[in-house]
């Protein structure tokens, strides 16, 4: 066997065994960089090493450290309620509500899986009070988080532009990002329609938002968390804070000069997360320094508030994606990746190869880690995104991000597992076969649709 291969079987190994047991891939992945590197490739530790991402991990670093500063000064609850507000009785809004909010939060640095963490738990609450279809409303929340995923300053969009960026691709930060949240707008205006959208049209709630609910609601059943990937690590703090209300500092703000000194904070906050993304986008500056920065500015009004920031830092992801990266910087300088590149180029044209590797790019994130799909499966695909027959890498990348994501509605994902957990009145064995459906269904026709949209054409 050639040590490709065992590289490649390795990787599928890497796959496998974190989505059966609760480990971590990145501390598998670096395990695995060591002894492929070491016993098959014949690297020394220095030579591995030099894969680490390190621009990467301090982009995932900044932003995640500078959103758990967000949270934990009740900024994300501000907004969330200020949102909330402005729907002024249209139940029909609540879902583009959440859908939006749920967009927001990952566009500006919330990895998946917190945002959904967040949301869903008040989406749902919605949805048993005001007779919404909880299918849809938890649909609604996984779809818009996804859908604000690619943003430039986001945790998706930084590992995918830098993944293609290290790879000499093309790069069109913006296509990615509205490619993604197109997509998912699409499909969550579908998925209000079918799902009984218009009848929410005709109701209204009154002054005080009460409306005689369609159904009764049930208390007590929001179940246990059942968490299918890695992922699952990088939002538990998260989570714990939202849904306690522990650390969102929202009782204080009844106390008159608390509340105005919070809420100079919370703008404060904002404000630095505009000029994030101003800096980002439109002054080309590092998003890792000037996350960190931010974050370092906000600290320092109020630092015993935000002592405990650094903990909530997505540490796992970050294991994950950087562990990943490490492993394929081996392949990478093993030769694996332009061989696997040529191989699939050799049985198949361009345009099938991009739909392969789609297809793998779903079937595997509907089960593992969304994350760790982009960092191993672009970079195999630049041997037919070069040269005279080659395809759109643009495209090629777009198709790929949505694919690898748009999955996440699984019951066997996180963001999936989320939605089932936190639903209410419900049977949970047929919300869980419906998630399954929806999800399987997303799995084999979302790969042909982007594929058909953004490579094809």
């Amino acid at each position: 066997m050639s040590s490709h291969w065992i590289s490649i079987y390795a990787l599928i190994g890497m796959f496998v065994l974190a989505t059966v047991l609760p480990i971590n891939m990145g501390v598998i992945a670096f395990v695995g960089a060591f002894l492929v590197g070491t016993l098959v490739a014949a690297m020394n530790a220095k030579a591995i090493i030099a894969g680490f991402p390190a621009d990467l991990f301090l982009t995932l670093a900044g932003i995640t450290y500078l959103f758990a500063l967000a949270q934990n000064n009740g900024t994300i609850d501000w907004l969330v309620k200020l949102a909330v507000k402005a729907v002024r009785g249209r139940i029909a809004a609540i879902p583009w509500i959440m859908f939006a909010i749920a967009a927001l939060l990952t566009s500006v640095g919330a990895v998946s899986p917190a945002a959904v963490a967040i949301i869903a738990p008040i989406a749902l609450g919605f949805a048993a009070r005001y007779g919404i279809n909880p299918l849809l409303m938890g649909l609604m929340v996984v779809h818009g988080a996804q859908g604000g995923g690619f943003s430039p300053i986001s945790i998706y969009g930084g590992i995918t532009n830098k993944i293609v960026a290290r790879a000499g691709l093309p790069l069109s930060e913006t296509t990615t990002m509205l490619a993604s949240l197109g997509v998912n707008l699409a499909v969550s205006l579908l998925l209000f329609f079918l799902m009984g959208g218009m009848k929410l049209v005709r109701q209204k709630a009154d002054s005080e938002g009460r409306v005689p609910p369609l159904r009764p609601v049930a208390h007590g059943q929001a179940g246990a968390q059942v968490y299918g990937d890695a992922e699952a690590e990088s939002f538990a703090e998260e989570r714990r804070i939202a849904t306690s209300g522990e650390g969102s500092l929202m009782a204080p703000l009844q106390e008159g000069g608390a509340a105005n000194g919070m809420r100079l904070y919370q703008i404060a906050t904002v404000l630095g997360l505009l000029a994030l993304a101003g800096l980002t986008l439109f002054f080309k500056q590092d998003i890792g320094f000037v996350s960190i920065t931010i974050g370092l500015l906000l600290t320092l009004m109020a630092p015993n508030l935000q002592k405990r920031a650094l903990g909530q830092v997505s540490w796992p992801e970050i294991m994950l994606i950087v562990g990943v990266s490490t492993y394929v910087g081996v392949m990478e300088k093993m030769g694996t990746i332009d061989f696997v590149g040529h191989s699939v180029a050799g049985l198949t044209s361009p345009l099938m190869a991009a739909l392969l590797l789609c297809f793998v790019g779903a079937v595997v994130s509907a089960f593992a880690s969304s994350t760790a799909v982009l960092g191993s499966l672009i970079p195999l695909g630049v041997p037919f995104l070069q040269g005279d027959n080659a395809v759109s890498a643009i495209g090629f990348i777009a198709a790929m991000a949505i694919s690898s994501t748009i999955v996440d509605v699984s019951p066997f994902s996180t963001n999936g597992a989320l939605v089932l957990a936190n639903a209410k009145g419900v049977d949970r064995d047929v919300f869980f076969r419906q998630l399954m459906v929806y999800g399987a269904i997303v799995t084999l026709v979302a790969p042909v649709v982007v594929w058909f949209l953004f490579v094809v054409l």
